[in-house]
């Protein structure tokens, strides 16, 4: 299946910012889940490309003259194996994933609620446990922000899917399980307009198995591939420092459509 993406950040600034440094990591690559036929990202000032230790893509872009306003934009065209069972293999040990991060730490409360549907590690176990995820932080934008660590989801008790996936990893990874945050798109038919997406891997049985806990999907077969990590501050599209600038506001549309 042949995908078309197109997704493009807008910033404005209240006041002339400068000096400004972006690291970005929204370019998927070739694996044996999805071919990418071709890839852009656009964006202003001088660019580095290298990969980080996830072996994902990485842009530095350097823009030193005065603006007040930027834009990124990133797009392609992906073929996507639709029968993919697994999450692609990368060549890191998976016992990465079981280091804790502060955005991936469970408090009493959560391990409990863990080992309440896991008594035993299966997959059908960890299934009801992202199940139980959903019930339990229902699916809510605008309440949480990048900043929303695990703990902190878990007594809100509303969030998206960066929330569900960091709740899951860190209970998980109390379990004993590696898992990791994957972040990229999901294809919906009949649906054009989409936010970028993330969702959550576990090492098992000698394979990654997919747990996108916001859609309550369990194989990849709807999704593209773009960054890898223990959570979302290693595969974060776009973060940055700048001088001056005033007040930021952000905008993003993605679109993914069949081709």
């Amino acid at each position: 299946m042949r995908l078309m993406i197109n997704h493009q950040t807008h910033y404005q600034y209240t006041d002339q910012a400068r000096n400004s440094i972006q690291y970005i990591k929204m370019t998927p690559t070739t694996n044996v889940h999805q071919q990418v036929h071709s890839w852009n990202v656009s964006v202003p000032g001088e660019k580095q490309v290298k990969t980080d230790a996830f072996h994902n893509v990485w842009i530095t872009s350097s823009q030193r003259q005065p603006h007040s306003q930027m834009t990124i934009m990133a797009q392609g065209m992906v073929d996507m194996n639709p029968n993919t069972q697994f999450g692609i293999d990368i060549a890191v040990n998976p016992k990465l994933f079981l280091q804790p991060t502060p955005s991936t730490m469970c408090n009493a409360e959560m391990k409990s609620f863990a080992e309440c549907y896991v008594p035993r590690l299966n997959r059908a176990n960890l299934m009801l446990l992202s199940e139980a995820i959903l019930n339990y932080i229902p699916y809510v934008p605008d309440r949480t922000s990048v900043q929303t660590s695990a703990i902190d989801a878990f007594q809100c008790r509303q969030g998206v899917c960066q929330d569900h996936s960091h709740v899951f990893i860190a209970m998980c990874k109390h379990l004993g399980l590696p898992a990791r945050y994957v972040s990229g798109y999901l294809f919906v038919p009949n649906t054009s307009h989409l936010a970028s997406h993330a969702w959550a891997e576990v090492f098992f049985e000698n394979s990654w198995y997919c747990f996108d806990t916001s859609n309550q999907l369990f194989v990849p077969n709807s999704h593209i591939y773009v960054a890898i990590g223990r959570d979302y501050w290693d595969v974060a599209p776009v973060r940055g420092i700048r001088e001056r600038g005033g007040i930021e506001s952000m905008n993003s549309i993605v679109q993914v459509l069949a081709c």
